[in-house]
Order: structure tokens, then C-alpha cells, then sequence
């Protein structure tokens, strides 16, 4: 009998510096010390792997493998077995770990990787030490390697960019090996919104993750023919900082960057920089950290690729293109132009102590249209972003927030209210979210509309309609209520006692939705406060239960496409009491 090692991965000094630079309050490293469950599940479910080693030289590079699941899989405890049709020729992962008369020459050497499924907006990274690996026929063949791994952690899918990943025949060509990056090089590094780090710590760990952003978000500060000098932002994500926490200890990092519609690729590896606060700020305006690159070798290969990816939404989170202070203005940007569309406060309600209604009016020069179901993404950046530094005691917190946030919408588009008017629902958590709560409606609070996205559509007919919804998830359903047959409706709702008021406000404004709807309120503490309250609730004709859900108060038998909208463990949940049912759940939990 097996079991896995339960112990815990340390922070190193790097990370450690890092976190005391950004006031990062102390927490255990959530990366487990095995291949764990949920990461080998996912490794063999994602089309792409990003991988990382060292070369003879000790510096780091990236590459990016696959076309479609299932090429990477887990094999034995914390064995990954990985097997895809790779540039043999020049992809400088390949060269470090595959090439030499000697099979098992590498064995022990050090990889990291990132599976990654852009589509669905996951990814896991993994560490750990080369088994065996072998490259068969040539330049263009097929490799195989074998990791044990020693480090996995999933992380969360806030600036990634949809693509939906196909398999294609890679034929490589050398366009390259400059350091002083070529035209179309530049062209590539100016339309990429994604690209991949591969960062050491010495001898010890590495490690690979993604960065994303808005086409362009790396830019050229110059490019002699020492050798180029990029510089990306780093927006606001987990607080963990093991890549940048590599980069403190061992200023080393390798890139790799796609091509996802033509199959070309740059691999370059150099030197980095972290810029933290004002010194972020002089470089790269509106930035609070950022990092350096400075080219040592780089490789830029036609065709490179055993993979294209179609482009699908961009991530809600991405900021506009932050440009280096040494860049021209450049006109005709949204940005620049004041064309961007705004969104003004004009009016706000309280639901329960901690729920608010907003409306907001939007102002645009181009019409904007967007459909029941979809979410709203707004940028506080200007009303709470409070400048620039190094180190902020009263708030940590904000050291690395971009304040941008995703609500869904709860309103349907022009009914009851005008067109160029939409509601959100959301519950104080945040700073966000408590500044709306503070801020008076007669203050004309106006921020910027990033833009509608999101597809949480559900879908009409004669079929009986089964929506699963914990607190506040009932939101997505009321933007959609006037085009459903709410009879067809069946909505299990799992609320607080301490939300009651929303169910009483939302049952007042639908007065036939109790008749289609089974409450489950857990916390129950009735008083005589709260009674008239709930005898109205009660006599709406609503099905009441005063407990929490369970697996058996959903009848699989009711349809076999099922909806959700829950915080994550109730989801979790019900994903498992639904196993064999096609589950339609709103997938932005960040």
C-alpha cells in the first residue's frame, strides 16, 4: 500500500524577500509536495505543456508542447509520462534534455512545466527531476520523457486568453539566433497576449507558469545587437510570487512565445530585473511592478510549432497596454482618443446588510449591446488606486490590485429599465465592493466599462429547466426570467438566514417564481424582527427547508442538462451529486 508524502513545500528566501518587499501577509506555500489528485486529472485533460529546464550553461529556457489532450498522462505515483511530435531541430528544451548519444545521459536533471488549457481557462505547474527521455526520428520526431514529480499547485485563470488549441504538422525553419531580435520578432512580441517563464532556484526547484494580457502587453525598451531589452508588467494575481521569488535568488529566466495562428516561435533566455513601485512606475506608467529582460540568446523558428490555437474571448481582467515611458504617443487608441465608454452610478439599493443593487448608465460614442446572462467588467483603478510605493502598512492589499472586476449582470436588457442602463447585484467583500457600498448614488460616480462578455445562456423549450444556485448565484437566472416559461423552472436555492432579504426582494419583483422554486435556508435564528418577513416568504408558495442540500433533493430525473451558479464548494458539490449530466455553470471564480 501507498501513500503520499504529506509534508509541506517551504518557502524559499527568494519568495520570502519578495513577499516582505509587497507586505504579503504570512500563509503556508499552498504548492503540494507530490503530483496531487486534481493535478494529474487535469494533466491529462489539457492540450498544452509548457516545460522548463536548464541547459549546459545553467540558464533557463521554455518551450511549449502538444496539440491535444491526453499526450501528457500520468503513469504511477507522481510519474508523468509525456509523449508529442516535437522540433528536434531547434527547440532549446529538446536540445537541453533529449539530445546526446546517451538516452539516460540527463537523468535527474531538473523540469518544470505548466499544463495548461486555454480554452477553459486552467492550468497546474509541476516540478521535478527527468526520469528517462528519448527523441526518435530526428528533427522532426517524436519525444518522450518521464518526470517525477516533486511539486504541483493549480493556480487561478485571471489573465488568460481563450484559445481553442488543434493539432498541426510542424516543418521548422530558422528565421534567427540573434539576440538582437528580427522585424518579424518584434511584430510577434506586438500582437502576443500570451507567453511562458521558466525561472530556477539555483540548483534546488524551477519553476513555469504563463503570463497574460492584452496583445502587446510586452514591450521592446531597445534592441541592440547585445541583445534586446523587454519589459511586461506584472498585474495583480495569487500574492505568491515563486516566479518573481526565483528571479530574486537567481536572475536568470527563459521565455517562449507562440504564434498561435501561424505556428511561429521565439525562445530567448536572458537576464532579468524586478522593478517594484516608483521604479516600476519611471519605466512603465500605471505599473507597480514589472520586470526587465535583457537578451542573451534568443532563437526564432518558422513553423516551430506542432500546434495553432483559434482565438476566443480575452481575459475580462486585462488592463489597456501600459507603454514604456521612451515610446512615442500613440494616437487613435481607445485610450487615447476618450471614446472609451463609461459607466456612471445612478442609483443603488440595499438589499440585506451586506447585498446591494446598482444601476449604472452608459455613456459611449458607438452603441453597446450585450445579452441576459453576460457579465460586466468596470475599472476602479482611478477612484482607488492610491498612487505608487514601495511599502503600504495601512493596506497591503492594494500594493498589487488593478481594481478591476467582473459583475454579472442582473437585469435584462431594456425591460423595465432603458436600454443604456444595466444592474449588477453583489455582495461587500472587497475593496471594490465596499467602496460601492460607502459611495452616496448622488455622487455621479463614473468609471470605465472594459466591456460585456461571458455566455451563461439558458437555454428555452418545452424541456423542464433545473437551476442550482447558492446565495447570490440566483443573479445570472434574473437577467434571464423574462424569456423563460417560469413554470418550466425548477431552482433549488441554498441561502443564508441572514440573506432572507434578497429572496424576499427577488420573490416580490417575481411573484410567480416561488411556485417554481425549493428554498434550502440554513443559519435559521427567527425572531419577531424577522417574522413578518418570513410568514411572507412562507405564504408565497415557495417550498421551504430548513437545512442545507443535499444530494438527494435533486431529482436527476427532472432533465439531463442541469444549470449552477454557486461559490466554489457548494459547486464542487453539486458537480459530483450530477456526475453523468451535462452541467452548465458559470465558470469566472476569480
Amino acid at each position: 500500500m501507498t501513500s503520499l508524502v504529506t509534508s509541506t513545500v517551504p518557502w524559499h528566501e527568494g519568495e520570502e524577500k519578495l513577499h516582505h518587499w509587497l507586505k504579503v501577509p504570512h500563509g503556508d506555500n499552498p504548492t503540494t509536495p507530490y503530483l496531487s489528485p486534481r493535478a494529474a486529472s487535469l494533466v491529462q485533460e489539457c492540450p498544452l505543456l509548457a516545460l522548463g529546464t536548464l541547459d549546459s550553461q545553467g540558464r533557463p529556457w521554455s518551450t511549449i508542447w502538444g496539440g491535444t489532450a491526453g499526450f501528457a498522462m500520468p503513469v504511477a505515483e507522481s510519474l508523468v509520462d509525456l509523449r508529442a511530435q516535437v522540433d528536434g531541430r531547434y527547440d532549446p528544451v529538446v536540445q537541453a534534455l533529449l539530445t546526446g548519444n546517451q538516452t539516460h545521459a540527463y537523468t535527474g536533471k531538473m523540469v518544470s512545466g505548466l499544463a495548461i488549457d486555454l480554452e477553459n481557462r486552467r492550468r497546474v505547474k509541476l516540478y521535478g527531476r527527468m526520469v528517462a527521455g528519448s527523441l526518435s526520428d530526428g528533427d522532426a520526431g517524436e519525444a518522450q520523457l518521464v518526470v517525477h514529480i516533486e511539486e504541483s499547485l493549480g493556480n487561478c485563470p485571471k489573465y488568460m486568453n481563450k484559445k481553442h488549441i488543434v493539432p498541426a504538422q510542424s516543418d521548422s525553419k530558422l528565421i534567427s539566433d540573434s539576440p538582437q531580435l528580427s522585424p518579424t520578432a518584434i511584430e510577434l512580441l506586438a500582437r502576443a497576449d500570451t507567453m511562458f517563464i521558466s525561472s530556477s532556484h539555483g540548483a534546488s526547484t524551477m519553476d513555469t507558469n504563463t503570463r497574460g494580457g492584452p496583445p502587446g502587453f510586452m514591450r521592446v525598451e531597445s534592441n541592440s545587437a547585445s541583445g534586446a531589452v523587454l519589459v511586461y508588467p506584472e498585474y495583480s494575481g495569487n500574492r505568491l510570487y515563486q516566479t518573481l521569488g526565483n528571479l530574486e535568488t537567481t536572475p536568470l529566466a527563459g521565455f517562449v512565445v507562440p504564434d498561435f495562428d501561424s505556428g511561429n516561435v521565439l525562445y530567448f533566455t536572458g537576464s532579468t530585473e524586478i522593478l517594484v513601485g516608483k521604479d516600476a512606475a519611471a519605466i512603465l506608467p500605471r505599473s507597480n511592478l514589472a520586470v526587465r529582460v535583457t537578451i542573451a540568446a534568443a532563437i526564432f523558428v518558422e513553423n516551430g510549432l506542432s500546434f495553432r490555437g483559434e482565438p476566443g474571448d480575452p481575459s475580462p481582467y486585462n488592463p489597456s497596454v501600459r507603454y514604456l515611458v521612451n515610446e512615442k504617443h500613440i494616437p487613435g487608441t481607445q485610450e487615447d482618443s476618450g471614446s472609451a465608454p463609461m459607466a456612471t452610478l445612478i442609483k443603488k439599493e440595499d438589499i440585506t446588510p451586506s447585498i446591494q443593487r446598482f444601476r449604472f448608465r452608459i455613456s459611449s460614442r458607438k452603441p453597446i449591446s450585450w445579452s441576459a446572462g453576460q457579465y460586466v467588467t468596470l475599472s476602479f483603478e482611478d477612484k482607488l488606486n492610491m498612487g505608487y510605493s514601495h511599502m503600504r502598512d495601512d493596506d497591503p492589499s492594494s500594493l498589487n490590485d488593478d481594481y478591476v472586476r467582473t459583475f454579472t449582470v442582473s437585469s435584462y436588457p431594456g425591460r423595465d429599465i432603458p436600454a443604456d442602463q444595466f444592474e449588477i447585484m453583489v455582495r461587500r467583500h472587497g475593496p471594490v465592493t465596499g467602496y460601492l457600498a460607502r459611495i452616496d448614488e448622488r455622487a455621479s460616480l463614473e468609471v470605465p466599462l472594459k466591456g460585456f462578455g461571458g455566455s451563461f445562456h439558458i437555454s428555452t423549450g418545452k424541456s423542464i429547466i433545473p437551476y442550482v444556485a447558492g446565495g447570490i448565484g440566483i443573479t445570472p437566472l434574473l437577467a434571464q426570467l423574462p424569456e423563460l416559461d417560469i413554470s418550466q423552472l425548477r431552482l433549488f436555492w441554498s441561502i443564508s438566514f441572514n440573506d432572507l432579504g434578497l429572496v424576499h426582494d427577488i420573490f416580490q419583483r417575481w411573484p410567480q417564481l416561488p411556485l417554481s422554486t425549493t428554498l434550502f435556508i440554513t443559519n435559521v435564528e427567527l425572531d419577531d424582527a424577522d417574522r413578518q418577513m418570513w410568514d411572507g416568504i412562507q405564504s408565497s408558495g415557495v417550498k421551504m427547508i430548513r437545512r442545507r442540500m443535499q444530494a438527494e433533493d435533486l431529482d436527476l430525473a427532472l432533465a439531463d442538462v442541469w444549470f449552477l451558479c454557486a461559490g466554489v464548494a457548494l459547486k464542487r458539490m453539486i458537480l459530483n451529486w450530477l456526475v453523468g449530466k451535462t452541467v452548465v455553470y458559470e465558470d469566472f471564480n476569480y
